[in-house]
Order: structure tokens, then sequence, then C-alpha cells
């Protein structure tokens, strides 16, 4: 494998240590980077560090430091902060399991890979990747990695295991701040069937491939027409800005949004959607 890993140690599960690698699951996309540009040279600005009363320093004197209180600092090299013990540095214990579906989506950081570090490793690597796998169960410990411990799942992925980082509960804003002004009223029947309905004919196999990051296209073309002189027209996004709709809006959309064929199959229940339209505009 040509990846180098970015872990090496054990999973361990009661008295069973299976020695592992894990491997970045992700990499970075394309992307467009730029640069800061003094206007009227064209020339790029640069950084240097500096301490107030002495200016640019050398990199290689510069060390971590915790600030306690203002303006004063605990010094911490590299050995020092390499040197903390933790055992999750080179284990990860499995220490409970939930279901597959426990864990709201939220809570979910990054993917790795893990793989059985050699051959010995290979038949207790399979065995627990099976029971994972036949119970439907996701298996949470604490692993530290690159100056932090983290809580991770771990769950079977093909012939492999998958293992996520998870956020801590105090890295996550409680949703009820944000969803409390959302009213709580049922859905309008016909409503709901028609968004059913469109749900169920936009329905496919998820293919990730079929994503791309089309803002990046739109950057890349942009790029290339300022290069070639062209001249820029910048289009007035104001008028395509999103507005409050209503009732007979919304049924409106739904049925032009599912075409001929799909109001085909809910005229059955068009007169109940008119009789509703009927009533918001008398209550309007």
């Amino acid at each position: 494998m040509a990846a180098r890993p970015y872990w090496r140690g054990q999973i361990r599960l009661a008295l069973v240590s299976i020695p592992v690698e894990i491997y970045s699951a992700t990499k970075n996309g394309a992307a467009v980077a730029f640069h800061q540009i003094y206007e009227p040279t064209g020339q790029r600005i640069k950084y240097e560090k500096t301490v107030e009363g002495i200016g640019p320093v050398d990199v290689d004197k510069i060390i971590k430091g915790f600030e306690y209180e203002k303006g004063s600092y605990v010094l911490l090299d590299e050995k020092e902060i390499e040197g903390v013990k933790l055992e999750s540095k080179k284990t990860l214990e499995l220490t409970q399991f939930v279901d597959s579906h426990a864990i709201d989506a939220i809570y979910f950081d990054k993917p790795y890979y893990v793989v059985p570090a050699d051959d010995l490793a290979e038949e207790a690597f399979i065995v627990v990747r099976e029971a994972l796998k036949r119970s439907h169960k996701i298996g949470l410990g604490q692993l530290a990695m690159r100056g932090r411990e983290y809580v991770v799942s771990i769950k079977a992925c093909g012939r492999g295991m998958v293992m996520e980082t998870l956020r801590y509960a105090d890295e996550v804003h409680k949703a009820a701040s944000y969803f409390r002004e959302i009213g709580d009223a049922e859905p309008d029947p016909d409503l709901l069937d028609l968004a059913g309905t469109l749900i169920d004919k936009k329905t496919g196999k998820f293919d990730a491939a079929e994503f791309h990051d089309r803002y990046v296209d739109a950057l890349k073309d942009l790029i290339e027409r300022k290069k070639k002189g062209k001249t820029i027209t910048i289009d007035d996004d104001s008028a395509s800005e999103p507005r409050k709709g209503n009732v007979v809006d919304l049924m409106a959309a739904l049925k032009k949004s599912l075409g001929s064929s799909g109001a085909a199959k809910t005229s059955e229940k068009a007169p109940p959607a008119k009789k509703a339209a009927s009533g918001a505009r008398k209550k309007a």
C-alpha cells in the first residue's frame, strides 16, 4: 500500500488486541487557491513572524505557549507535548457498542480506513469485522492522534473497517436553539402527498461520481477568461432571491415539479386541494 498510515497501533476488544493501521479515507478535492495581492504593483503580500519591539524572528526559535493569564504564558516544547502519557496514543479500546443508526449524523466528523497491520492480525481482524456486520453494531472508543484525543466509532466496511472521529457533545450546537421558531402545525395532507410523490420520483442509488464541484469549474472558467483579457459581465442575482410563498404557490410548484405524468397520478386528490386553496383565500 503506497499511502502512509495516519496512525499505527492496536484495537483492543476485552483481552483481544489486533495490530492495525489507519489511513485517511478522504482527500482534498479540486479547489482554486487565491493569494492576497497588492493591487497597485500586482505583487504577492507576504507575512513575517514578528515580536513586538524585536521585529522578524527565526522560526526555529518559536515554541508553543499556553496563556494562563493576560500576557503570561507556560512555555512547552514539542518533546514535552509528545511526552504526555496516554494509552489511547497506541491503543483503541472498544468500550461500548451501539446500534448502527443510534448516532446522529451531526456527530460524525472524518472517516479513516482500518486494515490489519500484518498477516498475523488478519484472522482476529476478520472475526471482529464480521461480528460488527452481523450484529449491525458500531464500536466506540477513544483514540489520541495529532495532539488531541477523539471519540471514534468502528464499523464494518467491505473487507475492512471504517473508523470515524466523532465530535464531543460540547462541540455541537443544540438544535433546539435554531429550530424553536419553526411551527409545529401538521402539513396539508395533499401537499404532503405531492411532496412524497416527488421524492419517490427522484429516488435512486447514490453514486458520488455523479456530483462535482460546479463552483470550482465556474471559477476556473472565470480565471481563463480573465487571462485572455475578456470582458467580465457581473450578473445581478437580486432578481433570483427567494421569496415567501403561500399554499397555492406551493401546490402549483409541486405539481409543476412532478410534470404531467406525476400530476396524473395525484388527480384523484385534486378536488380537496382546490377546496383547501379556497379556504386559504377566505382566511386571508
